[in-house]
């Protein structure tokens, strides 16, 4: 039986992979990735996995075929760099969404990686410095990886299972966030320490400082009419039709 090949691109991220141990292969600051197939259109229509929302881990899971790579271990801004690329190399660069009932066709190779103050991350790892502005409280803090993710998912459904009026999806962020308080690293610190001292103002400037420093890709696109959207990232990103 002939033996086929299948094309691959090395996709830059947006962190360059600075943010990574430097034994760890994203260091390197490129992922390398396949070209989609039908094995992927079959992952990215599975019912099964779209109902427990696994779907884009299961479709990076196929796609990355960097050594020792797990998608798990990227910042999400990375991990949209992977996901953008995937699009482009399975289904072409052009992308349309609908926006107020409108349908808005975007050139995805138009979006740019963030530019980001490498000179904040301390000793070439995911862990940076801020200082809480109103409290003048030092904390040290880390983006959040897709690993992360799953684990805040976990536990906001643990807590809405016993309340299912709650909604703490910002503190719980917040808790797998920070790192540590004033030198503090220890976890209970860390969360008592957000649902009681944390103020408001404080939050929303270590929300702004991550969001406009962190590594990520530029999904801002500006209409016609001049409003600035976000361009969304989801199951119908790759297959409109499903």
């Amino acid at each position: 039986m002939s033996e086929f090949k299948f094309p691959t691109e090395e996709v830059e991220l947006p962190s360059k992979g600075l943010i990574y141990p430097k034994d760890h292969p994203l260091s390197s600051g490129k992922v390398e990735v396949k070209y989609m197939t039908a094995k992927e259109e079959d992952i990215l229509s599975n019912q099964a996995y779209i109902q427990k929302g696994v779907v884009l881990d299961k479709l990076l899971d196929s796609v990355i075929v960097s050594k020792n790579v797990d998608h798990r271990d990227l910042i999400i801004g990375d991990k949209n760099a992977v996901l953008i690329a995937t699009r482009i190399l399975g289904y072409g660069k052009e992308y349309k969404f609908s926006r107020d009932g409108k349908e808005i066709t975007v050139d995805l190779n138009d979006f740019e990686n963030v530019d980001f103050d490498e000179e904040k991350i301390i000793d070439n790892k995911n862990e940076f410095s801020f200082n809480l502005p109103f409290s003048n409280t030092d904390i040290t803090y880390k983006l959040l990886t897709g690993r992360d993710e799953k684990k805040i998912d976990a536990e906001i459904k643990g807590i809405q299972r016993i309340n299912k009026d709650a909604n703490p999806e910002l503190s719980t962020r917040l808790k797998f966030m920070i790192l540590s308080i004033n030198g503090d690293t220890e976890k209970k610190t860390i969360r008592e320490f957000v649902d009681n001292y944390l103020l408001a103002r404080d939050s929303r400037a270590l929300r702004d400082e991550i969001r406009y420093t962190q590594p990520d890709v530029d999904l801002r696109y500006t209409l016609d009419s001049g409003e600035e959207v976000t361009v969304p990232i989801g199951l119908n990103f790759f297959w409109p039709d499903l």
